[in-house]
């Protein structure tokens, strides 16, 4: 019934020090210095001492039924299997449908994410896919976002990119629209997740949709700003502007996470409004042809044993900042009496998985799944 994780180092995400968290079922419900074991019953102890504890990561930017096709049928990736998730540090994810709505579909997207949470961690999809009018599962982005409980946004709509129909202005403003309503009447984020390729206009499409319209600059979230110099700074001035960025790990042609974080704190620049995700389960310019979910955490470890940056501002930008983006905060994204016992326990000396608890269950320890999904071994 009761699990203690005692001794560790606190990040809730900010630094709390050494503190114990007992979790009662699938949630936290005291965080103190000391909890005494010998007070409860039923209790499975958990050793955390020399090591750091923070939320699990929350993951907005996954091909859950796989990415790719851009080779023909060959090239199609399979979906992603839930040790993958976890043993990634992710106990949140959002799954995308990217650029292949022709052999896979929302409906597809919905039941993969339904199967994962039933099997262990936490689900949520953007409806949608590369293109506009996009991919929905009831005819309109407005009622997918109203009526599908894991629907909390649109994306990912590709802009700048061959790869895209190039939508326009209206097109985009439109989409816009229906995302805002859809997220008001559904009680969701409504974020219009923005997948921003290599192409010469970059931001300036979504620079012209926010002079022109008065639509929450919130609501917008382009991903793999760090893939190009000039994108990059254009998602500084997006930042300054009050807006979001997504980073996205594992990128080698622009600029890494690492590279990208060392560069905002340099400058002085808050990152509240920064996250990071994997782009896990699509393709990629690697020997495999697939980005990695665990990529993430990795990219982390650098900014922090590499790049001396300060740990707790290093993980929220994949724990605390995507859980207010997406509006999941204070369930999701920190270490509260009643938040979610979601919780990535890390060894000091290297950053490596100690345990990872998802829904407070075990899924991880020491970096190998203990918990499979129902067709691993």
């Amino acid at each position: 019934m009761f699990k203690l994780l005692k001794n560790g180092y606190c990040f809730a995400p900010d630094h709390a020090g050494i503190q114990d968290i007992l979790i009662a079922y699938d949630r936290i419900c005291d965080i103190k210095d000391e909890i005494r074991p010998e007070n409860l019953w039923d209790v499975e102890v958990i050793d955390c001492r020399d090591c750091l504890v923070c939320p699990g990561i929350i993951d907005q930017h996954v091909h859950i039924i796989g990415g790719g096709g851009e080779q023909g049928p060959v090239s199609r990736i399979p979906e992603i299997m839930f040790s993958e998730v976890v043993e990634a540090g992710v106990t949140t994810v959002v799954g995308v449908l990217g650029f292949d709505s022709i052999t896979r579909n929302i409906a597809g997207l919905l039941a993969k994410a339904r199967g994962l949470e039933a099997e262990g961690i936490t689900t949520y999809i953007y409806t949608g896919s590369y293109g506009s009018p996009t991919e929905t599962l009831t005819g309109r982005v407005l009622s997918d976002l109203a009526l599908l409980d894991k629907v909390i946004g649109v994306g990912e709509i590709a802009i700048s990119d061959y790869r895209s129909n190039h939508p326009t202005l209206q097109d985009l403003r439109t989409l816009a629209s229906e995302t805002n309503a859809g997220g008001m009447l559904g009680a969701k984020a409504g974020i219009l997740h923005l997948h921003v390729g290599d192409g010469q206009e970059g931001l300036e499409s979504l620079f012209r949709l926010i002079d022109e319209s008065d639509f929450p600059i919130n609501m917008f979230v382009p991903t793999h700003i760090n893939r190009n110099q000039k994108l990059f700074e254009q998602g500084i001035d997006l930042l300054q502007r009050g807006g979001n960025i997504d980073l996205t790990a594992g990128e080698t042609a622009g600029y890494s996470v690492a590279k990208s974080i060392s560069t905002l704190v340099a400058q002085g620049i808050n990152l509240d409004r920064v996250t990071v995700s994997s782009d896990g389960n699509g393709s990629a310019p690697n020997a495999a042809g697939i980005s990695r979910m665990d990529q993430l955490l990795q990219d982390l470890r650098e900014c922090v044993l590499e790049h001396k940056l300060d740990f707790g501002t290093v993980i929220k930008t994949a724990t605390l900042n995507p859980a207010r983006v997406l509006k999941l905060y204070p369930r999701k994204g920190c270490l509260l009496p009643g938040s979610d016992a979601d919780i990535l326990v890390l060894k000091q000396d290297d950053l490596s998985i100690y345990h990872l608890l998802a829904k407070g269950e075990v899924a991880v320890v020491e970096q190998k799944a203990v918990k499979k999904g129902k067709f691993e071994k």
